[in-house]
This record gives structure tokens, sequence and C-alpha cells, in this order.
């Protein structure tokens, strides 16, 4: 493990191709050997509102979690995969949750807490399911969750709030209402909600007096909301959406730049971790195999969010153990969606190839 320890030293020390200097305490992450931490449990069941039969809801896969700080506790928000013989894509996923005392053993709620039911946004939902949440806090403790609706013809971005982690209530699509719904039926997932610390605790933040999301998974675009409901995505003078990260040709992102966790406002700049996918054709990185998922990390103008001032050069975190290197995805994955600072430690929370969850810490 020092090995691994110091790779990602190196790697986070001397990634970023920047002239200005930050000091972003995220300088140590290492990968404990408890990994994986969460895996699929096919004991677990519960009756699926559209089937109305009993469904065994995580049996297949566990993966891609949201993260979050309550009562003291590490929550995670958890994609689970009911048909292990179905293919990669053609499964239902239902949103489970867990909670840890230590951010490394987790124990599970039994049954999911968000799936397609009979509401209005089943014709969203059903039957790919609810997938890879993220999710934050507002002021007053309102939780927000990010996440796809898939129907497993359009993937929509989609919003959920909660009081308690466990009851939600479904908003539907968020570019629903914006621009005369000219993005309702655009292919849209991964939505990171720009949040600050105040003190140890995560919060989302509001940058001229709204809110702000970036979101994307061929490239990273940003939207605004002024009640975390209806968002609006960033035009460009053309009227289509603005790229404001882009993959890169021979890089770990040649493929494409997707959001990952929740972005954070530090002292002197917006912090967004994504997950970048190797090429599979000539312009890959040739240091990466082909069509592998790694994490990178972007740094956005505190008082522009669309404004680029470091990004870095090579991955941060990339597949080594063998449960990232095998599964559903079996070119290699480590894919960063929850982040969390919790007993003075940052906890990086990543889906491994599809299949089970991970974490990466920083001391």
């Amino acid at each position: 493990m020092k090995k691994s320890i110091l790779y990602l030293v190196l790697l986070i020390s001397l990634g970023c191709n920047t002239n200005h200097t930050f000091d972003w305490d995220f300088q140590t992450f290492y990968k404990p050997n408890e990994n994986p931490i969460v895996e699929a449990d096919s004991t677990l069941t519960f009756v699926c509102p559209v089937k109305n039969e009993l469904v065994q809801w995580q049996k297949a896969d566990v993966f891609n979690p949201g993260a979050i700080i309550k009562d003291n506790k590490v929550y995670l928000l958890l994609r689970c995969e009911d048909n292990p013989e179905a293919i990669l894509g053609g499964r239902t996923s239902r949103i489970g949750l867990a909670y840890s005392e230590d951010g490394i053993h987790f124990t599970k709620y039994p049954t999911p807490v968000l799936y397609p039911d009979s509401s209005d946004f089943l014709q969203y939902d059903y039957p790919g399911g609810c997938e890879d949440p993220r999710v934050v806090e507002t002021q007053d403790g309102l939780y927000v969750m990010a996440y796809t609706s898939w129907n497993q013809e359009v993937a929509r971005l989609s919003i959920a709030f909660s009081k308690d982690l466990i009851n939600w209530e479904k908003k539907g699509p968020a570019f629903a209402r914006a621009y005369d719904d000219l993005f309702l039926d655009y292919w849209s997932k991964s939505g990171s909600i720009i949040t600050k610390m105040d003190g140890d605790r995560q919060i989302v933040a509001k940058i001229d007096g709204k809110y702000w999301m970036y979101w994307g998974e061929k490239f990273i675009n940003l939207a605004w909301s002024e009640n975390l409901i209806d968002w609006y995505p960033s035009l460009n003078e053309k009227g289509e959406l603005k790229a404001i990260v882009e993959p890169r040709s021979n890089k770990f992102d040649s493929h494409l730049t997707e959001c990952g966790p929740p972005a954070i406002m530090m002292d002197h700049g917006i912090v967004l971790f994504y997950n970048g996918k190797n090429s599979e054709a000539e312009d890959s990185d040739p240091d990466l195999p082909k069509g592998t998922y790694s994490v990178g990390m972007v740094v956005f103008d505190i008082n522009n969010p669309e404004k680029v001032i470091s990004r870095s050069d090579t991955y941060l975190l990339k597949p080594t153990l063998p449960h990232e290197l095998s599964g559903q995805y079996k070119s290699g994955t480590t894919f960063a969606e929850g982040l969390v600072y919790y007993q003075s430690k940052w906890f990086l929370y990543y889906g491994t190839a599809d299949s089970y969850v991970g974490v990466a810490i920083s001391e």
C-alpha cells in the first residue's frame, strides 16, 4: 500500500498544469486495504411497485455512490442493479442507502429509497431505473439529489428532495422547463451542484444569488437555478450547449469528461473532480488501457464558475485493484461520485467496474 500512496501523492502534487500554487488538502489519497467496501447482496428484497412482485433489488451489482454527512455518520446513496443475467444497461437500477461511523464499514438499509414507482415520472425512470446519485445539503437541512432517470431510450438528469435521506420526493427532469423545453429530451447526466464548506459542514453555495451545477458526460456544461429544481444550462452565442471542459487527445480523458462528486468552493477556486474515459481509438492515452475510466480534477475561478484556472494533466486515481479491473466494465473503472470531509479526512467514494464501491482517503 505504501507504493500506492507515494504514487498518488506524486500524481496529485504534479498533475495540475498551472502557474498558480494552491493548497486543496487533497494531497495524500490512498486506497485502504478494506476495498471494496460495499458489494451486492442477493438476500435483500422489496416489492417493486411497478411489477407488483418481490424483487432482489441488489442481486447483481452495487456501485457509483453519492455521499453525505448526517448525524456524524457517512451516508452513501448507492446505485443497485437487480438482474445479473441482463447485459450492461439492460437492468433496472434502484438507489439504496448505507451508513458508517468510520467511513469504511457500512450498514445497508434493507429496501431502496429511490426507485421507479407509479408516479408521473415513471415515463422517465422505467425500465432502466434511477442511477448514479450525487447528493448535497442546503443550509436548512434539505437534501437534494441529482440522479439519472433511465427509460432505456434517453438518459435525463433528474432532481429529488428529502428531509431524512430515506423519503424522497421526485421533482422530475432538471431541464424540463428550460428554454421552452428545449432540453427535456436531451441526453443529460451527472449533476455536480456547487457546494462550500461551513466549518466541517458541506452545504450548497450560491454565486451571484443563484445555485450552480456542473453536469455532462461527453463534455462538462454549467447550469444555474433559483430553486434547485428548475435548471438552465449555459448556452453559447449560437444557442447551443456551451462546453467549458472537453476531452483532450492522447490523455486519460480523451473520450469523455463526466462530472464526479459535487464541486466545492475553496479559498482560491471551485474544485471539481471528474471522470475521464480513455478513448478506444488512435487518440487514446498510450499509458492507459483503452476505454479506462479514471479520475481527474479541474479548478474554476471562484468568481466565474465557467473559467478554468487549472486542470490535471494526468489522472489522479486509476484502476489498480483486481475488482477495479473486472466486473461489468472490464476495461477498468474508478468512477468517483462522492466526496466528504469526515473525522478530519477526505473520503472519495467511487464505483469500480460498475460492480463494487471503493474509497480513497486523504489524511
